[in-house]
């Protein structure tokens, strides 16, 4: 092997030629200069695949004894390691940030999700340039990088089309390539998908076939093909992260078919049949106990029976998602090996992000966004049975009940954000490298968490932790290197001291014990009370013996609580966890807290072709009356098509021309669609068309009534009886003179939604002021200007 030429801890690594002879003429006999030699990582460094899968528990897979078949994630398994204790932070986003940073994820600013971050350091969603990320220091050692699927850890009010795109994967985020999506879910069906920061639409319709899980895995396998044959002698780093399985479950009805009938003994029983499971394959010790139900979890035997089949279908659509999932990953996977180039990949094949999501009601959910709107009332269990069969299909937005994500945690207490307990935060895991790992098929139980899979991959492609990146010096990485575990399964572990927190459930584990306090349920957004912080009851566990959680010593030995406890608190510190912020709907509002907003003020005014523009693009018309106004030319065929849209068939509004009229749709949810349509035709010329909503008020998510006018001119009234108090889509955007993705109305497609005519401006204005219904357009500018 020859020497390491470069000094790798600087990066980029200096461009630092050696003085010599410079001749006069090039012909001169004694001219010589080296070769010019293209940047390469270390002699062996090993190509590096790191798949990671979305709101999965470690009770679901096959793998680690789960109900849903992971054939390919068995298979992997077999040839290389499973891990039993690796750990996550119980949320997507935190866990996506630790990962790829190697830094805890308050370290990161990421104590939550984005679209909750405050100003406090540890939950801002800024990552500090003293943080760099994995993927820049391997480009910058020489790897060719890309990204796949899903990046959740975009600041909202950088997610725009103007950015700035430091956070983004192929700028800052030091991916060559990037294709996938920006947030935290999306349709799996009809997603809004960016190549690079470039938004693309996708290459079929779902009535082609399309499923965003295929175009991902597609995408991959042919930019691994191309690095091969192009740049053979350079390793590559890629990070496959589908959206799936996070909600919506979109799947193709015949893979959720194939699980017809598994599910009808309900969630208690599954959590039996997995536990037996989990001791007869090992991955479990064998003195393991299955933790029991909580109270705030109801009993299967409670649920009514009317109900059992939509909750065992919500299951079967789940099963039959993580089984497409596997199969879409095993073909990346097949592909790599078809290159011959498995021997020398070190693949991480981590089976979710967090813990299984408890995220849909206590009787699961037909529109997700329903819940997070507090308005899950709204799906009845008549409504749900009426629905049934639509679940994973592209007319659904569908979540699974509570009960079921705690059978998909089995043996663990809880689900995805208790990043108290394993059940939020730990996550089967499988390691795969022939040229590194000598055993097949073995068991590694040392304590693993997300922030190990940076340094572990430097260690093994002989990568130096960098101390300057881009001129910034770097803070340490915070994790351990897992390396030393590869081919020595009795080592003692090394990572034996680590926090746990999100939303207040938080938690410590020091030398196999762990401390720990669930403060508030996930499920319940609306109503209920969480206690003050000082009066969270704490529990205290002996991994050592007790393997899931199930035996609380707190009664028992006091002071090693206590000492725990403190031991929390200075952890929290450390890591800049404090203060705890438990609150949910106040930081989704940014001036409580705290975080920029893109848009300032009571007006924004929009142009025609503008779109694909995120909810926090736009401003916020939810809560209050609001009126669109948009100068059109109407051609002397007539008019027709969208003339703004926010959202989509899930949730959202409309104004749009259909059969020469304006009319306004507002879609709560998709379960309720309230149009307004104008009584005349809109005549050819330049023409102002405005709507009007006057809010009743009186609280969240009220009516109003909708009026329409032309050039000042009333043409039509309506009436809206509900609206959506929080948000409209995780996904769907805000597009003018078009709509991408779904729909918000069934009037139109979004292929026949472009409009025919012209768009010169679309402003929205907050509040009463009604300017007489028709706006100056000499002053149009001046009244957007004045408010921002």
């Amino acid at each position: 092997m020859r020497p390491d030429r470069h000094a790798r801890t600087m990066l980029p690594i200096p461009d630092r030629p050696r003085p010599g002879l410079t001749t006069y003429d090039a012909k001169d006999p004694d001219t010589a200069y080296p070769p010019i030699e293209p940047l390469l990582p270390p002699e062996g460094a090993p190509n590096v695949l790191v798949i990671l899968l979305d709101d999965i528990g470690f009770g679901a897979s096959s793998a680690f004894g789960g109900p849903c078949a992971t054939p390919n994630a068995e298979k992997l398994a077999a040839g290389g390691l499973r891990y039993n204790r690796f750990h996550t932070t119980a949320l997507c986003a935190p866990t996506r940030q630790a990962m790829l940073t190697g830094r805890n994820h308050h370290s990161v600013g990421m104590g939550s999700i984005t679209e909750t971050a405050t100003s406090a350091p540890g939950n801002s969603s800024l990552r500090p340039n003293t943080k760099a990320p994995l993927a820049m220091t391997l480009k910058l050692n020489g790897y060719s990088t890309a990204q796949f699927g899903k990046c959740h850890e975009v600041p909202v009010w950088q997610s725009s089309p103007m950015g700035p795109f430091d956070a983004w994967p192929s700028a800052g985020g030091g991916f060559e390539k990037f294709y996938g999506f920006i947030g935290g879910e999306n349709n799996q069906w009809d997603p809004a998908l960016y190549d690079g920061t470039t938004p693309v639409e996708p290459p079929a319709t779902p009535e082609e076939g399309y499923h965003l899980t295929e175009d991902l895995a597609d995408h991959a396998i042919s930019w691994i093909r191309t690095q091969k044959s192009l740049m053979p002698e350079k390793p590559f780093f890629v990070y496959f992260a589908p959206g799936a399985t996070h909600a919506p479950h979109h799947v193709p009805k015949e893979w959720a078919d194939k699980y017809a009938g598994r599910f009808a003994d309900g969630w208690d029983v599954q959590r039996e049949r997995t536990f037996e499971r989990q001791k007869d394959m090992g991955v479990i010790p064998a003195d393991a106990e299955l933790t029991p139900r909580h109270a705030e979890i109801p009993a299967w035997d409670d649920m009514p029976d009317d109900l059992k089949p939509v909750l065992e279908r919500e299951m079967e659509v789940y099963a039959g998602f993580l089984e497409h999932t596997d199969h879409h990953v095993g073909r990346v996977i097949d592909a790599v090996a078809d290159l011959g180039i498995l021997e020398n990949t070190l693949i991480y094949y981590i089976v979710g992000d967090n813990g299984a999501s408890a995220e849909g009601t206590v009787n699961g959910a037909f529109n997700e966004m329903a819940n997070f709107n507090g308005m899950a009332a709204l799906e009845t269990p008549e409504f749900m049975r009426s629905k049934v069969d639509e679940f994973g299909s592209p007319t659904s937005y569908n979540h699974y009940a509570v009960g079921w994500a705690w059978a998909m945690d089995t043996p663990f207490q809880w689900t995805k954000q208790v990043a108290s307990h394993w059940g939020g935060t730990r996550n089967g895991t499988i390691v795969h490298w022939p040229n590194g790992i000598a055993e097949q098929g073995g068991l590694r139980s040392q304590f693993t968490h997300c922030i190990d899979v940076a340094p572990t991959i430097l260690e093994a492609a002989g990568i130096p932790e960098p101390t300057v990146v881009n001129g910034v010096q770097q803070s340490p990485i915070e994790g351990t290197s897992m390396v030393y575990t590869f081919d020595q399964p009795e080592a003692p572990e090394r990572h034996d001291l680590q926090y746990f927190e999100m939303f207040g459930n938080r938690g410590i584990y020091y030398k196999g014990w762990s401390a720990v306090t669930k403060h508030r349920t996930p499920w319940v957004l609306v109503g209920g009370t969480v206690p003050a912080f000082d009066d969270d009851v704490w529990e205290l566990y002996d991994g050592n013996v007790d393997y899931s959680q199930a035996r609380d010593l707190s009664a028992e030995q006091p002071d090693r609580l206590h000492a725990l406890q403190r031991l929390w608190l200075i952890e929290a510190v450390k890591y800049n966890v404090l203060p705890i912020d438990d609150r949910t709907g106040d930081r989704l509002n940014p001036d409580l807290a705290g975080r920029p907003t893109l848009i300032h003020g009571n007006t924004q005014l929009l142009f025609g072709g503008m779109g694909r523009l995120s909810e926090s693009s736009v401003v916020s018309i939810k809560n209050r009356s609001f009126s669109v106004t948009a100068e059109v030319v109407v051609p002397e065929a007539g008019a027709a098509g969208v003339i703004i849209a926010q959202g989509g068939r899930f949730g959202g509004w409309s104004l749009y021309v259909k059969d020469g009229r304006a009319k306004f749709v507002y879609n709560v949810l998709g379960i309720h669609e309230f149009p307004t349509e104008a009584t005349e035709v809109l005549p050819p010329g330049t023409h102002q068309v405005r709507m009007e909503f006057a809010y009743d008020g009186g609280g969240l998510a009220k009516g109003g009534d909708v009026t329409l006018y032309y050039d000042g001119n009333a043409v039509g009234t309506g009436r809206v009886a509900a609206t959506q108090a929080m948000v409209f889509s995780a996904d769907e955007t805000t597009d003018i003179g078009y709509e991408s993705g779904t729909t918000v109305s069934p009037d139109y497609t979004a292929a026949t939604s472009r409009f025919r005519g012209a768009i010169n401006w679309v402003q929205i204005d907050l509040g009463d002021d009604d300017h007489d219904h028709f706006i100056d357009p000499e002053e149009r500018h001046r009244i957007a200007m004045a408010t921002q």
